[in-house]
């Protein structure tokens, strides 16, 4: 899963905390969470205090652990409220095939975590999810406050958390001596991209579902019927992904990056290429299941040279005691109005920043920016005109005040395939490709008894 951070564009420093901050792969396992609250008013979630689920009926049982009828409801609970569907029972009884057939693949991974002595504590699920919750400006518990009103067993997400950070450090255990890739790969892969500099490029987001059992090949069709129809009516490509898609991209809601024509499975890129920016694809059969996939746009060939403004810079926020009225200032926000004044006037240079004492959990260092992909314009602006090392006016919002600090600003090719790039790709595609085998193993060697 990923995570959707709720933000307010009016305000500077909520979108700060929303494009600057960088996230973690384990906040990208929630992408549902922020959105319930929004969800409740239209009416499709349960009333406040409403119980979760508390059907224990059976449905399957893994290896001997069973998965019942609560979890898979909780589960497709999530997913409905998240993209929209609404949490009526026809709807539920729509997607739970699809979903229980998640919910085995997700045991599966987790007893296979557990076999071969995979730690991931409780400590790394209550990190993730403090981390979600800080970043969605919520309050310490209110995650799980949120889940239960919704009817959504807590446990589905934390589940799914453990399943996730626990599969990607086997993943790498797994990978062994392939995860070094070699200076001669590397140089091949971008001798092999130059190659390709005159053709057109694609901007993809995937879905992929798996069919482990032709059995179940008209199921899984359905399924991505009623997927590809819900997000043709609006719901978000990243969402849907994160939440049902089976390849590694999902971490990153489903993006494959800007991708050339032979690095797609040919019964895809014959689709692709035909593809108007936005579209979204029927089902695509494909080696192992089905996939679905949008494309986001597309670069003709030639345009190698692709430069963009980076830059690095250090934010101080310092929050208010409670939300400002600007017309009754309480003493506490004065205050922290004439600090940043005063750091306004005295500092010089990002060291002095970092020397700083922390005052939010907000990050100093950002990581890096792409000055053309900020927005609003007037904070564009702001920081493609500020003196490097020389900090900003006070940024003044309801939640408190932000200062900024250019510390570096350079001209780079964003289309550049640099060896770091290229290590990166050589290292996904193995992932996956160990992911997907991984996987097919267990269900082959499982006992799985399905009595839905």
């Amino acid at each position: 899963m990923g995570i959707m951070i709720r933000t307010r564009p009016r305000i500077a420093p909520r979108l700060l905390q929303s494009r600057l901050l960088p996230i973690g792969m384990a906040l990208l396992l929630a992408v549902a969470v922020a959105p319930l609250a929004s969800a409740q008013p239209r009416g499709t979630a349960a009333p406040e205090g409403a119980a979760p689920p508390t059907g224990n009926r059976i449905l399957a049982v893994v290896n001997g652990d069973p998965i019942t009828q609560a979890e898979v409801t909780s589960r497709s609970r999530l997913f409905a409220l998240n993209v929209g569907m609404g949490v009526a029972p026809e709807i539920l009884g729509r997607l739970q095939p699809q979903v229980l057939r998640l919910a085995v693949d997700e045991r599966l991974r987790i007893q296979e975590i557990q076999r071969r002595r995979i730690g991931v504590s409780d400590t790394d699920i209550a990190e993730a999810i403090s981390d979600i919750e800080r970043r969605n400006n919520l309050p310490p518990g209110a995650m799980r406050n949120q889940l239960r009103n919704a009817g959504i067993q807590p446990r589905v997400l934390f589940d799914q958390i453990r399943a996730q950070i626990g599969w990607g450090r086997l993943l790498r255990q797994a990978l062994g001596p392939l995860a070094q890739i070699s200076d001669q790969e590397v140089a091949d892969a971008i001798a092999s991209r130059r190659a390709q500099e005159a053709e057109a490029e694609y901007l993809v987001s995937e879905i992929y579902l798996p069919v482990d059992d032709p059995v179940n090949e008209a199921e899984v069709r359905r399924f991505a019927d009623e997927v590809i129809g819900q997000i043709r009516r609006g719901s978000a490509f990243p969402v849907v992904a994160s939440q049902f898609s089976q390849a590694q991209t999902a971490l990153g809601g489903g993006d494959l990056g800007w991708v050339g024509i032979n690095q797609l499975d040919p019964e895809v890129a014959g689709i692709v290429t035909r593809m108007p920016a936005g579209a979204v694809s029927n089902p695509i059969r494909v080696a192992g299941g089905f996939q679905i996939v949008t494309l986001r746009a597309k670069r003709e060939g030639g345009t190698a040279n692709q430069l963009s403004t980076m830059l690095t810079i250090r934010q101080v926020f310092t929050a208010f005691d409670r939300p400002l009225d600007p017309q009754a200032p309480t003493e506490q926000q004065r205050a922290v109005v004439e600090r940043a004044q005063r750091l306004s006037q005295t500092l010089r240079g990002c060291e002095q920043v970092d020397a700083l004492p922390r005052s939010s959990d907000r990050p100093t260092d950002p990581g890096p920016i792409r000055l053309e992909g900020l927005n609003p314009p007037a904070l564009r602006s702001m920081l493609g005109s500020l003196a490097i090392g020389r900090p900003s006016q006070p940024v003044i919002a309801p939640d408190g005040v932000l200062l900024l600090m250019v510390c570096s600003r350079e001209q780079r090719n964003m289309n550049e395939f640099t060896p770091d790039a290229a290590r990166n790709q050589i290292l996904r595609d193995r992932v996956e490709l160990l992911s997907r085998q991984l996987q097919r193993d267990l269900r082959r060697r499982a006992v799985i008894e399905m009595r839905a």
